[in-house]
């Protein structure tokens, strides 16, 4: 049985992020184009990827955000062109791969109109 090659992925920032933890054990990186955890096989960034990162980033928030976008796009390009017609969306992505990092903010209610 033969099966379907998969789409080379593009040239985007390379996913060499968190390090591996303790060193040694497999690192918590994405395997592309499906974007799915070399280490544990969740999708990434798994928990366990984003609590590296966090770590890894911490004095570096910016940093971290435009590697986190960036590697946004990559997914979203990578994973529509795998299954363009009930794969992710570009939201669920953007909650998957940026809306946990550095400098979210809470949703902020309207002042209220009767004070």
């Amino acid at each position: 049985m033969t099966y379907p090659e998969l789409p080379v992925p593009r040239l985007g920032p390379y996913p060499d992020r968190p390090r591996a933890y303790p060193p040694g054990h497999p690192p918590h990186l994405p395997i592309r184009p499906l974007w799915v955890c070399r280490a544990c096989g969740l999708p990434w960034p798994c928990a366990e990827a984003r609590l590296l990162l966090r770590v890894e980033y911490d004095d570096n928030p910016v940093d971290l955000a435009v590697y986190l976008s960036g590697l946004y796009h990559e997914a979203t390009h990578d994973l529509l062109r795998l299954n363009p017609h009930d794969g992710p969306t570009p939201r669920e992505l953007f909650e998957r791969f940026v809306a946990w990092g550095p400098y979210r903010r809470a949703v902020v209610e309207p002042p209220n109109a009767d004070r």
